[in-house]
């Protein structure tokens, strides 16, 4: 438990996927659960931390994985619920992460390269116009 703390202020992380020895994906835990289990814990000390297994804490939330082939709209399901999406292979062996931040950076960036290339489109289109009015 306390490595878990310290790597999450450390990388500033609300939540961290937990991964077992057979780097397979588990679930997630959040900074909620430990503050639940330090709550429901008495006498349970940042030195005592140190004993608490990953497994030991109750979880309240699981972001659900997708698979590395998965499609964009599987993914875009899970990431409006979750701030983050495991990604695991077809063993469940966890690959990464996609942040709900990076999708949206993905679609807003997708959105901008389809607008500038409408409005090419719309140029183009007008050119053809004058062209075709002048002769």
């Amino acid at each position: 438990m306390r490595q878990a703390m310290e790597r999450m202020e450390n990388r500033g992380f609300r939540a961290v996927p937990i991964i077992d020895e057979d780097n397979k994906y588990v679930g997630t835990l959040s900074e909620g659960d430990l503050l639940w289990k330090f709550k429901n814990t008495p006498g349970l000390t940042l030195k005592g931390t140190e004993k608490v297994m990953l497994k030991d804490i109750p979880r309240r939330m699981d972001n659900q994985p997708v698979r590395i082939y998965a499609s964009i709209n599987d993914l875009i399901t899970l990431v409006i619920d979750q701030n983050f999406v495991p990604v695991v292979d077809d063993h469940d062996v966890f690959i990464g992460i996609v942040r709900r931040r990076e999708v949206l950076e993905h679609y807003t960036k997708q959105n901008q390269t389809d607008e500038k290339q409408e409005k090419a489109k719309s140029y183009n289109y007008a050119g053809h116009i004058l062209a075709d009015a002048s002769i």
